[in-house]
């Protein structure tokens, strides 16, 4: 069995092991203190040492970032990497940074501030997205009298197909919302093409994306994919939690919204942020530069970035194939009778790492008890969630177990774990 497809590549056992090393509780259970394999990081993820380290460190301060001390002063510095930072991530050298408590809480905001000051009667999103931005989409498009204009899923490939989106767009469109990786089945839906061919359609359409669950698995570049307002969520990027990130483009910074009156017209903070928030995200950027230095030599931040993130991309698809196809010791979800890999899109390439399964007899519910019994964390969408049923429903799915790995984990965690599947299907046939 190819542990190297051509469409992944995984790190060096040694690499796995160091990377391993960088993250808190990869193997082992803090609560219980039990070995266990976390596969449910789409739901948060594991934590970057450094990151969550230095967050703590800055966070006992009590000196203000805005005053005028030395500790202050340099506080001020940190957060002004921070920003220099979310600019690595996003690719981004123009717009206004945003931040709050959730990334949903940043959507909120982009998505009413184009509702409420751009004219046009409808509005565009997908079936696929999350709460935070369907449900504003929903909520503001009420609320100002416009269209909501929803496109369907595929069945087939667990996304939203780009013709399915464009279609509902014309003139009198005022926004078009979408995410970039679908939280249920991995999927990727081609935003390239997606805002390329919307602005055939209307050059100047705002367009804000959703890149929380995309941002961990692969790159993001502003410039390639020139949306208004794209959001991610630290917490699912190695980082802790209690912080959103956002980017609004130059136009979108200077529609009205909540502000200072004393703060500029593009300025779309509210308050202090907390400077340990934005050390971790610059500890973050280090980490993923650090992937890269192990494959290139390069003085260009953002180049070290890319080669980081293409690594952790490589990797991750390698241990999906692996997770679905098997290895030379163990068969792959595809081929194990009784359990059934669900939205299969067979171009690993158009997924982020996350695989929805389920078993012919055994409910979601009680199957993500059972891993969890067997020391394997994943996570249940059932259709009796409102955080699950509308994507469940276009999909034709009763439910599916998420089960969503990281880079860091190894070919030995993916055996394992299909190791375990084949025990729950024996236990539950011997019952």
């Amino acid at each position: 069995m190819n542990h190297n497809p051509p469409q992944g590549e995984l790190f060096s056992n040694a690499l796995t092991k160091e990377i391993k090393e960088k993250f808190y509780h990869v193997d082992i259970d803090p609560i219980t203190n039990k070995k266990r394999l976390f596969f449910d990081n789409s739901g948060g993820s594991f934590r970057l040492k450094a990151a969550n380290d230095i967050f703590k460190k800055l966070d006992e301060l009590p000196d203000c970032p805005e005053h005028s001390n030395g500790t202050a002063k340099w506080l001020m510095e940190i957060q002004e990497e921070g920003y220099q930072s979310i600019e690595t991530i996003l690719n981004s050298s123009s717009g206004s940074i945003l931040t709050s408590l959730t990334a949903s809480m940043v959507m909120f905001d982009m998505v009413r501030a184009v509702m409420e000051n751009i004219p046009g009667g409808n509005v565009v999103t997908t079936m696929l997205e999350h709460p935070s931005a369907y449900d504003a989409m929903v909520s503001y498009s009420e609320k100002m009298g416009k269209e909501l204009r929803v496109a369907k899923t595929n069945p087939l490939t667990g996304g939203v197909d780009v013709d399915e989106i464009i279609k509902l767009i014309d003139e009198d469109t005022c926004l078009l919302n979408f995410m970039y990786a679908s939280n249920i089945s991995g999927s990727l839906l081609d935003a390239e093409k997606i805002v390329k061919e919307a602005r055939k359609i209307k050059l100047d359409l705002y367009i804000i994306a959703d890149a929380v669950q995309h941002a961990p698995h692969g790159l993001i570049d502003l410039k390639k994919v020139p949306v208004d307002g794209i959001n991610f969520a630290p917490y699912k990027f190695f980082g802790p939690r209690g912080f959103g990130v956002g980017y609004v483009s130059e136009r979108l910074s200077k529609l009205a919204h909540s502000k200072l009156i004393a703060k500029p017209t593009d300025f779309w903070q509210l308050g202090s942020p907390a400077p340990g928030h934005f050390a971790a995200i610059t500890e973050v950027v280090n980490y993923v530069c650090w992937i890269g230095e192990q494959y290139i030599t390069s003085n260009e931040r953002r180049t070290l970035f890319v080669a980081g993130m293409t690594r952790i991309k490589l990797q991750e698809r390698a241990l999906m194939h692996a997770l679905l196809e098997g290895t030379s010791n163990i068969e792959g979800i595809r081929h194990i009778a009784g359990v059934h890999a669900y939205l299969d899109h067979k171009d690993l390439t158009k997924k982020d790492f996350i695989v929805a399964i389920g078993f012919d007899n055994i409910g979601y519910r009680k199957a993500v008890e059972m891993y969890e019994e067997a020391g394997v964390i994943t996570y249940e969408r059932l259709l009796s969630s409102p955080y699950s049923s509308r994507m469940l429903e276009s999909f034709g799915l009763k439910g599916s177990i998420r089960v969503s790995p990281f880079h860091c984990h190894s070919l030995a965690d993916i055996e394992a774990f299909l190791k375990i599947t084949n025990e729950i299907l024996s236990n539950h046939i011997g019952t």
